[in-house]
């Protein structure tokens, strides 16, 4: 695919209380992943590895530092350069300009024109997949359509009630749309919309000036959403890994699913590359009282005690005694000594103290938020 032939689009502005205090001060798009990355890293390098040059993306206000702290000056993602940028716009100017009575898409359609690409691809924020958008793009050339929507079936347990069923002709057109809340269903399977969208540049342009003047959704993928049920649309089945990321349990089983090792390969070592933010650091240091077993470890960890099916992001320290069972561990964690830790995710700068129990379950497991001090013990619910 040549350079320009297509841009991107993430829109980012799509969060669920479900997911809190997990993004109380962050973006879902920069929640910690299996161990090392950001869920943002994944559509960043799927763009990348279409040779998409050039990256727009549209945040909620105020919940930028960790983005900036992640992608910094886009070096990772090769977005540094002359010829390849990306940039940020916040969702709050396009929902005050409409408040105004103004041309609320006006920067969004400014970057699609000065971007000289021939086609755009939009990508929502929650959906952890490692695609081909080249192959996206190649089907979206040889069907008459307006917009090429990507899906997977996927089991009802991981949908949202709110997202996007689609409706299919046997010739992958989609004919209508609807969520599992509006229309309860018994399959067991869904066709799920990733929120992936490729469309005409100059055909989103238009599309864009003619929505805003009838009062269009102001976020683009809710204006896709729209879009579908006017506009000729079909659709590319992705059947590699997909996470669905819309509640604590989803985001639990995503990192999971990590430690089963063909999920692992099949999204973090297939024929597409994921980038991300480099850290020079000393690897981890196992003592020959630890005792590990089916679990990963970022750079820099200190690894005393005991740990069985868990995922330790970087510099957690595990101490002598110590018990960590079925565990998401955010950076900067410590567990001091004797304490037991069993269903939990520790988000970051989370300390321990020693001989406290976190209890949780498989189904419900709990959450111990940011910057937390644990000194008494916790049994299910969030801390």
């Amino acid at each position: 695919m040549r350079a320009n032939e297509m841009c991107a689009i993430l829109g980012n502005v799509h969060e669920y209380q479900d997911l809190l205090p997990l993004t109380e001060k962050r973006p879902l798009a920069t929640l910690p992943f299996d161990c090392k990355y950001r869920i943002i890293d994944f559509n960043l390098s799927n763009a990348v590895n279409a040779n998409i040059k050039s990256i727009y993306m549209v945040f909620n206000q105020g919940l930028t530092q960790s983005v900036f702290d992640h992608i910094g000056g886009g070096r990772e993602w090769h977005l540094d350069s002359i010829k390849s940028r990306y940039f940020v716009h916040f969702f709050q100017d396009f929902l005050k300009k409409k408040a105004e009575g103004k041309p609320y898409y006006e920067a969004a359609i400014d970057y699609l024109q000065k971007s000289k690409s021939e086609y755009t691809v939009f990508m929502g924020n929650k959906m952890i997949c490692s695609i081909d958008l080249k192959a996206v793009l190649k089907i979206h050339q040889q069907h008459d359509s307006d917009i090429t929507v990507v899906y997977k079936k996927m089991p009802k347990a991981e949908i949202c009630p709110r997202d996007t069923i689609l409706d299919l002709a046997e010739n992958s057109v989609v004919t209508g749309t609807h969520t599992i809340e509006e229309v309860p269903s018994e399959r067991d399977l869904e066709n799920l919309s990733m929120n992936i969208y490729v469309a005409k540049t100059q055909w989103l342009i238009d599309a864009l000036t003619e929505g805003q003047a009838k009062g269009t959704p102001v976020a683009i993928q809710d204006f896709f959403d729209q879009a579908m049920s006017y506009s000729k649309t079909g659709a590319y089945e992705y059947t590699g890994f997909l996470s669905n990321i819309f509640d604590i349990k989803s985001y639990y089983d995503a990192n999971m699913a990590m430690l089963d090792s063909k999920k692992f390969t099949s999204l973090l070592y297939s024929n597409q590359k994921i980038y991300t933010k480099l850290k020079n650091e000393m690897p981890t240091y196992y003592a020959p009282t630890s005792e590990v077993k089916n679990s990963q470890f970022a750079t820099g960890c200190i690894v005393e005690g005991k740990v069985s099916d868990s995922l330790f992001s970087r510099s957690a320290l595990i101490e002598k005694g110590a018990e960590v069972t079925g565990a998401v561990v955010m950076p900067n964690a410590k567990i001091k000594e004797n304490a037991i830790i069993k269903y939990a995710i520790l988000d970051k700068n989370v300390v321990v103290e020693p001989g406290v129990k976190i209890i949780g379950s498989k189904e419900k497991p709990v959450v111990i938020k940011k910057d937390s001090h644990v000194i008494s013990d916790v049994y299910g619910g969030e801390a």
